[in-house]
């Protein structure tokens, strides 16, 4: 008896792109809830959403909630990495791979250096917060739209690649108010974190982000499931 070939069986990518998979969307669930409440309850409700940033939630009373779910979004986001990796949806030396390494790069940045606090002044800690945020906004929409841009000729793929690309377009879109912000200030003389939304500009950004995290998850699980029923009877290993 032969050993079966597991590259063509898919039963040891199975076991990564299921764990990871779900471990991704399972994160996306508990950040959606954890953030979620943070904006009801706590010292953090007193935080106006329209106008401070989430990482508000940080520096208040409660805020290593706040930490704790971005890590686990983080750890979740790489475990999707590894199933869409598995999945052979993505080589592991690619370009959306990076991108999408940046973005969990950036969130456990964003954890480790607190944002500034302005009533003390400019800080390194704040510089780094600032940038690394903002490479994983832009990294993980830049990172899934490739992706599903390798993929669209996929009919399988179309239902999960439809609202990747949807939930991409829109954390891109998000920047457009601020881009021009900081453009007209120039003009209206307003600082262009004054001229917008900016609490509700990002979290609409990072609504929109997560969930093309529980896709690109859901997509990597659909995939492997449907190989594994496809994978040709005398390709399985035997009994």
């Amino acid at each position: 008896m032969t050993s079966p070939d597991l590259t063509t069986t898919g039963a040891a990518p199975d076991r990564v792109v299921a764990p990871g998979a779900r471990a991704g969307m399972a994160a996306v669930v508990l950040a959606l809830v954890v953030i979620g409440a943070m904006h009801l309850v706590g010292p953090s409700a007193r935080i106006d959403p329209v106008r401070r940033t989430i990482s508000e939630y940080a520096v208040v009373e409660g805020g290593w909630l706040f930490d704790v779910a971005v890590v686990a979004l983080a750890l979740g986001s790489a475990g999707v990495i590894a199933a869409l990796v598995a999945a052979r949806l993505t080589p592991a030396r690619s370009l959306p791979v990076v991108l999408l390494g940046a973005w969990c790069v950036g969130l456990l940045l964003v954890v480790a250096f607190e944002k500034t606090n302005w009533s003390i002044g400019p800080s390194v800690s704040g510089y780094i917060h600032r940038y690394a945020s903002l490479v994983a906004f832009v990294a993980l929409p830049l990172g899934a739209l490739l992706l599903a841009r390798r993929h669209r000729r996929d009919p399988a793929a179309r239902p999960h690649l439809r609202g990747v690309r949807v939930g991409s377009w829109l954390a891109l879109a998000s920047f457009l108010p601020i881009v021009g912000a900081i453009g007209l200030r120039g003009v209206t003389g307003v600082p262009w974190w004054r001229a917008v939304p900016l609490g509700l500009l990002e979290r609409g950004l990072a609504l929109a982000e997560v969930l093309v995290v529980a896709l690109l998850g859901a997509w990597a699980l659909a995939h492997a499931r449907r190989s594994a029923v496809e994978a040709p009877a005398e390709d399985r290993p035997a009994v």
